[in-house]
């Protein structure tokens, strides 16, 4: 498939406003892909590339930017794909010119309207409306099968494309491959937000739900086979280096298989929580893990199990998966929990976690299965002050005391429907001088331009920091019409991606 017809197609989709015209334009397209060009047609038309990093800053891509451009569409999706993978294999002294290179050398064969789609898909700057819920209807028409099951295979999988080329190559039994697997991970059940304890049970009916203590730590998943013990991420990311208190106390539970969901959290003396920022130290880092450990120690908590010798558990009630879990893992492994349907009870039950230095309680409705990567009514968050979790569109530099750093944040919230981020206001509170200049390297390092004479760094959408504010408020300053207030910084979320953060919809339905 040439790249010149998928980028018709996304100009196509950027300009309708209608979710079943977007659809239909991608699922023509998609139905024209061969097996070598599905998932690569997923990924662009997605937002991004099937390599997770190709280190390949804004500087770089913008130097290796020709004069001049193909006169006539002659690249292909695979080609692109190769060229793109070539860098990701570029490291080492002399990369950055090698790689400036190779980038010129990709663009120089692309027309105009080609090179301005990978400058803004290598950036993430491509918003044109194709989100993951388009996405996967999309697919699903073009290969002619069910959304429901297709959905299920690639939230198991972990992408789409994956799903979808085992389509195109077997048909609808290429869905039976993608099974709940050891060692690769699922995303993981997402919750909604409840106003309290009392909205929470009202939502979760009669027979009332289990509540538990919402931590402030790093999401984990472990997978255990024998000995072999490995820990993701939230996003899905191998960290089992980074956390070998986690690993010993997974491998020596009593059971042989076990993918387990929970929290890693670094506690103090006495048990209360570090904040979520100090806990987030001790990922990422390959170095020093030993010395980390003594610093800072790890502890793990878990509140659900998904896979045990060789049974898949997604599918049974949450009540099924709690006594499995019981049955497993000790108490002191597991976050604190009662089941109940009196709302003094789980306030009390509340008031309790928030003393010991929690965020607040998860409530779960008790037949529910585990759907992962959903965000649906079965799992609610309830905490003492509205948060949300916000993406940064840019920043301004600071005056004053603040003087060198970038302090003044632009906070959008994600546009499901039309794609990218809708403005809500902006925020220079909550900001310790820590978070100030680790900020201003971020974001910096994820600059795009500037306006207003250089006071204002625009910046890649792909920070997400959690919010609060004392409520919403309408507002014609801003494009969605709302605006936050007396918005401040609660912490970065380093855990999430863009696609975690909390939808205009959300904005909105907290307005009434």
């Amino acid at each position: 498939m040439l790249l010149n017809d998928l980028v018709q197609t996304s100009r196509t989709v950027a300009a309708t406003s209608g979710r079943r015209a977007k659809i239909q334009a991608l699922a023509d397209l998609l139905a024209r892909a061969t097996a070598a060009d599905i998932a690569i047609a997923i990924a662009f038309l997605s937002g991004s590339t099937r390599q997770s990093k190709l280190g390949v800053g804004f500087a770089t891509l913008h130097a290796a930017r020709p004069d001049q451009a193909a006169p006539t569409p002659t690249l292909d999706l695979v080609t692109v794909d190769t060229m793109l993978d070539a860098l990701t294999r570029t490291t080492g002294a002399g990369s950055a010119d090698a790689k400036k290179r190779s980038l010129r050398d990709l663009l120089t064969r692309a027309t105009r309207d080609e090179q301005d789609f990978l400058f803004r898909l290598l950036i993430g700057e491509l918003r044109q409306g194709a989100l993951e819920g388009l996405m996967t209807e999309a697919v699903a028409r073009a290969l002619g099968i069910p959304v429901d099951p297709l959905r299920r295979a690639a939230m198991l999988a972990g992408d789409l494309g994956t799903v979808a080329h085992a389509v195109r190559v077997d048909g609808a039994p290429g869905l039976d491959n993608f099974k709940i697997q050891l060692f690769r991970p699922i995303q993981p059940m997402l919750a909604q937000a409840a106003d309290d304890v009392a909205d929470a049970l009202a939502r979760l009916g009669p027979a009332g739900g289990a509540f538990e203590y919402k931590l402030d730590g790093a999401r984990i998943q472990v997978h255990k086979s024998g000995d072999e013990v490995r820990v993701f991420s939230r996003l899905l990311n191998d960290v089992t280096p980074a956390v070998p208190e986690v690993v010993e106390t997974i491998r020596n539970l009593p059971v042989r298989e076990l993918i387990l969901d929970g929290e890693a959290i670094a506690l103090r003396q006495g048990g209360a929580p570090h904040p979520f920022q100090v806990t987030m130290r001790r990922f990422g880092r390959r170095l020093d893990v030993d010395r980390q450990r003594v610093e800072l120690p790890l502890s793990c908590f878990f509140f659900d199990v998904l896979h045990t010798d060789g049974t898949a558990l997604l599918d049974q009630p949450y009540t099924r998966r709690a006594d499995v879990l019981a049955g497993m893992v000790p108490a002191e492994y597991r976050v604190p929990r009662i089941v109940t349907a009196d709302v003094q009870a789980a306030a009390a039950f509340f008031d309790r976690a928030i003393a010991a230095g929690h965020e607040g309680l998860m409530a779960k409705a008790l037949d529910a299965g585990y759907d992962a990567g959903a965000r649906g009514a079965a799992w609610l968050k309830v905490k003492p002050a509205h948060t949300l979790d916000l993406v940064v569109l840019a920043a301004e530099w600071g005056h004053g005391r603040r003087q060198g750093w970038l302090s003044n944040l632009h906070l959008g919230a994600r546009d499901a429907e039309r794609g990218g981020f809708v403005m809500l206001g902006k925020t220079f509170k909550g900001m310790t001088d820590e978070m100030l200049a680790w900020q201003t390297g971020r974001l910096q390092a994820l600059a795009t331009g500037t306006e207003e004479a250089g006071h204002v760094v625009i910046v890649r959408p792909e920070l997400v920091v959690e919010v609060a504010f004392n409520g919403i408020q309408t507002s014609s300053h801003y494009p969605g019409g709302l605006a936050l207030r007396f918005a401040r910084v609660v912490r970065y979320r380093e855990d999430k991606s863009p696609q975690d953060a909390d939808t205009i919809t959300t904005v909105r339905g907290l307005l009434s």
